[in-house]
């Protein structure tokens, strides 16, 4: 994996030199002239500021080896650069503030400008006129700050670097001098590209992730801090030898993918390919965004979801099947992190063939295709958080690690877990229990965990629609309360708490205890159907005869969770069946309003 992170952020050609980092700034105090403005997108709800490509670094190590109130060069954080906190007289404040100070002043060798911009900031007045226009523009103390002298930014010219190269070096040689001879190795081999190293002590923190369970400042994804981690006498992160450079280019990739990756409940996915593919043929984009991938760029063309899907899917089989010369040798990578106290989690990891993931994700969208409500076709290839959605009342109720397993499945094919069926399938029984309308989504995960099944391996018999002739008596317990249901509703109307209300969740983990009693039941609702419509009672004697003939020799007595599963699509492909207006069959209709 983290041979595959350094090779990206080669391929990218990302800034990964140890010292320098990009960094978002959303504040840049003029000079000559001291007014603050605001730099990015200042309309946006959340304007992250704008993105300078190569700023100047310390890592932590460094800034303790700097002494006190070692800080940052060119852009650092309000609080420091202007003093905007609650107590601006805080001494530690203050010898930040002179540090930072202090620095601009140094590098005036390379920058001789930032003599007179240090001079300005060193005045007291200087400092009380931009923390209030931070305060008036409502800026946090956390906020970058950097300047912008005689119209331009310093930080984007290059002439500071090599000055900043040698102020790194120099802490560095400050800390060799304080201590004594190491009696650790002085070389080992880097477990990122094999080659004999001095390994960093520490390892840089990776931003993006403090939505997720990580912190603002970021996090760590090597680190040995405490002695239980650590193994024959090394220290920190010579456990895991890597070196500096190496170190911070996984990182510059990890920042750049997590800038572009999905949130999935508690986590962050980010994926990539070794060679190209354009938005509109990337496979794994299309699970995250379902169908909506294709309106991009297709303003007023295909929006009908019938034609997308057929689109959609001679997109999938032409990268699968080989047709695409150019992807055929193509490599996926998907990376699943969250954060930890500080410590990133690597929840999953993948890579492979792009011709495989295509295959697979082929396979996700069938085995989720299931009939609309109305009956009126298949319903539209869902979002992934919409599968995530079917689980659960709300999407922060998913378990993370189930979100996780589920995102694999997607892409590689594997079976559905049984707790994700589990879950749906109470979703489902409240669904009807409330008389809502059932989720497509929801329906769709229980038909994909019915072919998945490794027991089932082969058994094409769970399909889109109704299927009259299904092996199994546990889908015909669910069509029949489906017609029972409907049965008392052509009978007396809207009773309120009718047959599904009463009896769903009995039925269907149950089904001899309750199928028998709704069979007598059903008898005096024919009898006031037939006097007021004679055809539609000899319908629904036919309908129930048809199904019991179906369900074999016996009620069962129990149902498992798999057969739960089944009962439950059951009942719904026949519900939809029924709504379906088809000439040909003379069944009663339903309408039910569409899934938002």
């Amino acid at each position: 994996m983290l041979n595959q992170l350094v090779g990206y952020a080669s391929s990218k050609k990302l800034q990964s030199e140890p010292g320098f980092a990009p960094k978002s700034v959303r504040w840049a105090v003029r000079y000559p002239g001291g007014d603050v403005v605001e730099l990015g997108d200042a309309e946006a709800k959340r304007n992250p500021g704008r993105r300078f490509p190569k700023c100047p670094e310390l890592s932590q190590p460094e800034i303790k080896r700097g002494g006190a109130g070692c800080r940052h060069f060119l852009v650092d954080s309000a609080d420091v650069v202007a003093l905007l906190a609650k107590n601006p007289q805080d001494p530690k404040l203050l010898a930040k503030h002179r540090y930072f100070v202090g620095l601009l002043r140094k590098a005036s060798t390379a920058l001789p400008r930032l003599a007179d911009v240090a001079e300005w900031l060193s005045a007291a007045d200087t400092v009380e006129s931009i923390r209030s226009q931070l305060e008036e523009q409502k800026a946090k103390p956390t906020d970058k700050v950097t300047f912008r002298i005689d119209g331009g930014f310093p930080v984007e010219s290059d002439r500071w670097h090599d000055w900043w190269r040698r102020f790194r070096q120099g802490l560095g040689e400050k800390e060799s001098a304080g201590k004594k001879a190491s009696a650790g190795p002085v070389q080992m081999v880097d477990l990122i590209d094999g080659s004999l190293v001095a390994p960093t002590p520490t390892h840089p923190k990776v931003a993006g992730l403090a939505d997720v369970g990580g912190l603002a400042m970021g996090d760590v994804l090597i680190s040995f801090k405490q002695d239980s981690f650590q193994s024959y006498g090394l220290e920190q992160s010579a456990n895991a030898a890597v070196s500096e450079s190496t170190a911070h280019a996984y990182r510059a990739a990890l920042d750049a993918l997590l800038k572009k990756s999905r949130r999935l409940v508690d986590a962050r996915v980010a994926h990539w390919y070794a060679g190209q593919v354009s938005d509109q043929e990337d496979p794994i984009r299309m699970v995250d965004q379902g169908l909506d991938f294709l309106d991009e760029n297709d303003a007023g063309q295909e929006r009908r979801e019938k034609e997308a899907m057929a689109r959609a899917r001679r997109l999938l089989e032409s990268l699968s099947s080989g047709e695409r010369a150019d992807l055929a040798e193509n490599r996926y990578y998907a990376l699943t992190l969250s954060g930890a106290s500080g410590r990133i989690m690597v929840r999953d990891w993948m890579e492979g063939q792009f011709k495989d993931l295509a295959a697979a994700i082929n396979l996700w969208f069938s085995d989720l295709e299931i009939v609309r409500r109305d009956g009126q076709g298949l319903a539209k290839w869902p979002k992934f958080l919409a599968v995530l959605g079917g689980l659960a009342r709300e999407l922060k109720e998913v378990p993370p690690p189930l979100a996780a397993k589920l995102w694999r499945t997607a892409l590689r094919n594997e079976p559905i877990p049984s707790s994700a069926a589990s879950m749906a399938l109470r979703r489902v029984r409240i669904d009807a229990l409330n008389d809502d309308p059932p989720r497509h989504a929801r329906l769709g995960l229980l038909k994909a965990f019915i072919i998945r099944n490794p027991n089932r391996k082969g058994d094409h018999s769970m399909g889109t629609h109704l299927n009259p002739d299904h092996p199994d008596p546990a889908y015909h317990c669910g069509r029949l309360l489906a017609v029972y249901a409907d049965l008392q509703r052509s009978a007396l109307g809207d009773v309120g708490a009718g047959v599904v209300q009463r009896y769903y969740t009995a039925a269907s983990t149950t089904p001899a205890l309750v199928l028998g009693r709704l069979s007598a039941l059903s008898q005096h609702h024919l009898d006031k159907v037939s006097k007021d419509k004679g055809g539609l009672a000899r319908w629904f004697e036919s309908r129930v005869a048809e199904i019991f003939a179906s369900m074999g020799d016996s009620i069962p007595s129990t149902l498992g969770l798999e057969e739960q599963s089944l009962f439950a699509l059951g009942y719904y492909q026949e519900k939809a069946a029924r709504r379906s207006k088809s000439k040909d069959d003379d069944s009663p209709s339903e309408t039910a309003p569409e899934e938002s």
